[in-house]
């Protein structure tokens, strides 16, 4: 089920024409999940590149430990836009009346990963027991719906904990204090390569997960009301800066040297962990299935309507 919600005519009108010199002072306000993955990076390298400008944006960025904390500082109305906040976790939110309105999908399917130490008697997550912790980064956040799939699917009884940031999960691992963490490439990639740690799940492992859009840009009402021009040029500076990451090696570059990591790193995360569909903004993506595990998992008490989701989904058009 794919869904999308035509932007106001006004605003979809102003991301063709050309951009004002009072509009080049704009700012927008973003609240990111995970610094560092290439997925979560498009707002920095689009501004590194100028592209965010061009579009008559300056973009302040504040980056959190992961979906549930992004949600939060949308909802407060300290940021204008959260970049990477679980689905699941706004559509719960916005069910119980939160002002929160989805701008486009951050990513259908997922890169994140579920690992354990190289000793750990664990082959793979469906050997998961009672007492077994299995990491996720915050409440309501994707990797949250991600280990609660792994759950259902596997039929575990294992107990879910939230770690928060990669880095922050990977100590309590190596400690002991968690048995099974989560990352989101590059981190973890030196721990595998140096025989410290062992893959166990992908979020993949879970087939409904490669056609959800479980990821999403979010925006809250007061912003989406007095700051819809900008927020429709944002989007268009987003989807320039996808088509640039995926056409030239100069957005690798600025990548590897953002996330502090080397190019032939850099290179192998875009193209073994994230094609380009996978950041498609313009598509909300297995709404129906999302529907039905927002119901299982207790986040909603029923499906949204279709004018509900109608709604909460407000993607502006591409020009």
């Amino acid at each position: 089920m794919t869904l999308t919600k035509w932007w106001p005519v006004g605003a979809a009108m102003l991301v063709a024409t050309a951009v004002t010199p009072a509009q080049a002072e704009d700012t927008l306000k973003l609240a990111i999940g995970q610094r560092g993955n290439w997925d979560t990076a498009i707002p920095e390298l689009g501004q590194r590149a100028g592209i965010f400008k061009k579009h008559g944006l300056t973009l302040e960025l504040l980056y959190t430990q992961g979906g549930g904390e992004t949600q939060q500082a949308v909802l407060s109305g300290s940021v204008d836009v959260g970049v990477a906040a679980g689905t699941l976790g706004v559509v719960g939110a916005f069910s119980k009346g939160a002002p929160v309105r989805i701008l486009g999908a951050q990513a259908t399917g997922a890169a994140d990963f579920w690992y354990v130490r190289s000793e750990s008697k664990l082959k793979a997550i469906k050997d998961a027991d009672a007492a077994t912790t299995i990491a996720f980064s915050t409440n309501g956040s994707s990797t949250n719906s991600v280990v609660l799939a792994f759950l259902k699917q596997y039929d575990l009884k294992s107990k879910p904990v939230a770690t928060g940031s990669p880095p922050a999960t990977f100590t309590q691992v190596m400690s002991g204090q968690i048995d099974v963490g989560w990352s989101s490439p590059p981190f973890g990639f030196d721990a595998m390569d140096q025989g410290k740690i062992r893959i166990v799940a992908k979020a993949t492992d879970v087939p409904e997960v490669r056609d959800q859009s479980i990821r999403t840009l979010i925006t809250n009402v007061r912003a989406l009301q007095g700051k819809g021009d900008a927020l429709a040029r944002f989007m268009a500076g987003y989807r320039e800066t996808i088509d640039w990451m995926y056409s030239d090696d100069a957005a690798l570059k600025a990548y590897a040297e953002f996330a502090g990591t080397t190019l032939p790193v850099a290179s192998r995360i875009r193209d073994e962990f994230f094609p380009k569909s996978l950041l498609d903004p313009d598509r909300m993506a297995g709404m129906d299935v999302i529907m039905r595990d927002a119901v299982s998992f207790k986040v909603i008490p029923a499906p949204l309507t279709k004018a509900q989701l109608d709604e909460l989904i407000r993607i502006p058009p591409r020009k």
